[in-house]
């Protein structure tokens, strides 16, 4: 574990740690570069647990002792409070980053087999909204996640912080790109696994999720919709049943993270 003093935030070893608030920056250098970002010992210590790889430590020097360990055989990198700062684009508090390869991802069947319950994100584009629905997943007993082609990144360093590092430990993949934006391929899939698709959406005839729940098909994959519009009307034609949260005092719908959490404890 070599550990390597840097005083300059240009270097170009610190590279993989430069301007992580400039989310289009990121996409170019995270899922294309075969990377992504953990942050704080906890992350970092749960993504390894995972049997993720770290490609080095980004430490500032008053944190070294506690987080070195961290690295396995990879380098790390120690530098102060500013320079950590003028690196990074924010100023980092909890101790240590890891640039850590990006395992491939597996295939949907993989992902859903033998699966009771699993969530699933249409174009979900707030990574914080993506964390919350994962760490919500893990804790209400989800077997799965599946996010579309165009839903935020699942390991992208906000989604990881706000999840908790529970991105780690629930298994989850991509749903096939479809030409058309369509849902024919991802809903073969999912029936193939023995999945049915229940839509939590405001529409007229949805079902209440009290009296969805207390029918429940053996398995359910409960498909969310983005912030705002919801899910497209795509997505709702390829559901089985759609489904809605009853609401009172005048709101009509909830963050999508905490009607995940709401549909996912009714369903656990």
């Amino acid at each position: 574990m070599p550990v390597v003093r840097i005083d300059d935030p240009a270097d170009d070893r610190l590279a993989d740690y430069r301007d992580l608030t400039d989310v289009a920056l990121r996409r170019v250098l995270e899922p294309a570069g075969g990377l992504y970002i953990a942050e704080s010992a906890k992350v970092i210590s749960r993504a390894l647990a995972a049997g993720h790889r770290p490609r080095s430590l980004l430490v500032q020097r008053k944190w070294l002792a506690d987080t070195a360990h961290l690295a396995a055989d990879a380098p790390v990198y120690v530098v102060d409070d500013d320079v950590a700062e003028r690196l990074t684009g924010y100023a980092v508090h909890r101790g240590a980053l890891a640039a850590m390869h990006r395992p491939p991802l597996a295939d949907v069947a993989d992902v859903v087999a033998g699966a009771r319950l699993v969530l699933v994100l249409e174009d979900i584009v707030d990574h914080t909204n993506v964390g919350a629905a994962f760490r919500a997943a893990a804790g209400l007993g989800a077997d799965a996640v599946l996010v579309t082609p165009r839903c935020a990144d699942p390991l992208y360093r906000r989604s990881v912080r706000v999840s908790m590092g529970t991105v780690f430990q629930v298994p989850w993949t991509r749903l096939p790109e479809e030409a058309d934006g369509g849902w024919a391929a991802g809903r073969e899939l999912l029936h193939g696994a023995g999945l049915h698709l229940a839509a939590l959406a405001l529409a007229d005839g949805a079902v209440a999720l009290d009296e969805f729940a207390a029918a429940r098909p053996p398995q359910v994959a409960l498909l969310m919709g983005a912030e705002g519009d919801g899910l497209s009307r795509r997505a709702l034609a390829a559901a089985d049943t759609v489904v809605t949260i009853p609401m009172a005092g005048g709101v009509d719908s909830l963050n999508v993270a905490s009607a995940a959490a709401v549909a996912l404890w009714a369903l656990r």
